[in-house]
């Protein structure tokens, strides 16, 4: 397996990156996950733009975007696979031991691991912990990911795929790496960005191609909503057929399944969308 690490491939067992990267230590970085099939990366020029917005809300310097491609295709020609996640980490660089950066310029990281294609359905819990839809960080995709983990072990505890949050006014919000659309009347709805949600780029693109709208959600709207999908890089659309107890057996629902024929075929159309 071959990595780009700062200008150049390198073999995973050589390539090193500082004990006193601001990534590791602070964990002051930020990621983007791309799929690629077959050697080609879908929506790369979307989750470029929106590397370079996390950079800008971390304070980071712009990422190099033409490096970035190179990267990518240098590490997917270099591993071939028929379903990729490509990942790209982009830190803080070498820095002192507390939250001051250093001087030695940021870290590059893009690596490939094989990822098989999810089920249509899956099952998701709730959590108790809440989004801050005002914090700092809010609405980035950065390496500060450990909340995310902990909520995930737990929706795996309980035979789940996801974990999903409301905010800190009781709002539907996100899962841990996911976005999350119900169906009401026959129409479908997703927070707005103002919940607190990450951007998704397949988000982004359901709203786009389904004309699903964006609406303030209470937290209970899974309880009565006809039908639940969730979107993710990986994911695509999938549909959800247990929430916490309550299960929805009809899964996938005729506008779930819609919803994912539309995603399927726009994506088989254009791979940068």
């Amino acid at each position: 397996m071959m990595i780009w690490l700062d200008g150049g491939l390198q073999d995973v067992e050589s390539a090193r990156v500082s004990v006193f990267d601001h990534g590791l230590t602070v964990g002051d970085g930020i990621f983007e996950t791309v799929k690629a099939t077959h050697g080609q990366p879908f929506a790369l020029t979307r989750h470029l733009d929106r590397l370079t917005r996390s950079a800008h809300g971390l304070g980071l310097p712009d990422p190099d975007h033409d490096e970035i491609r190179r990267a990518c295709a240098a590490v997917l020609d270099a591993n071939p696979m028929p379903l990729g996640r490509l990942r790209i980490t982009y830190t803080g660089g070498h820095g002192p031991l507390g939250s001051d950066r250093g001087e030695h310029g940021p870290t590059l990281v893009v690596a490939l691991g094989e990822t098989a294609r999810r089920p249509d359905t899956t099952a998701v819990i709730t959590v108790p912990w809440t989004r801050n839809e005002r914090g700092a960080l809010t609405g980035l995709k950065t390496t500060s990911y450990a909340e995310n983990v902990v909520a995930l072990a737990r929706a795996h505890q309980h035979g789940a795929s996801e974990a999903l949050f409301g905010n800190t006014v009781g709002q539907l919000c996100e899962g841990t790496g996911s976005n999350v659309f119900v169906v009401l009347d026959g129409e479908i709805h997703t927070p707005p960005v103002s919940s607190g949600c990450l951007p998704g780029i397949t988000r982004a693109l359901t709203v786009e191609w389904t004309g699903a709208k964006e609406t303030d959600l209470p937290l209970e709207v899974l309880e009565r909503a006809e039908e639940v999908f969730l979107t993710s890089t990986l994911r695509d659309v999938q549909a959800v057929h247990r929430i916490d107890t309550a299960e929805l057996p009809a899964a996938p629902g005729p506008v779930t399944a819609k919803a994912m024929r539309i995603f399927a075929e726009h994506a088989g159309h254009d791979l940068d969308p």
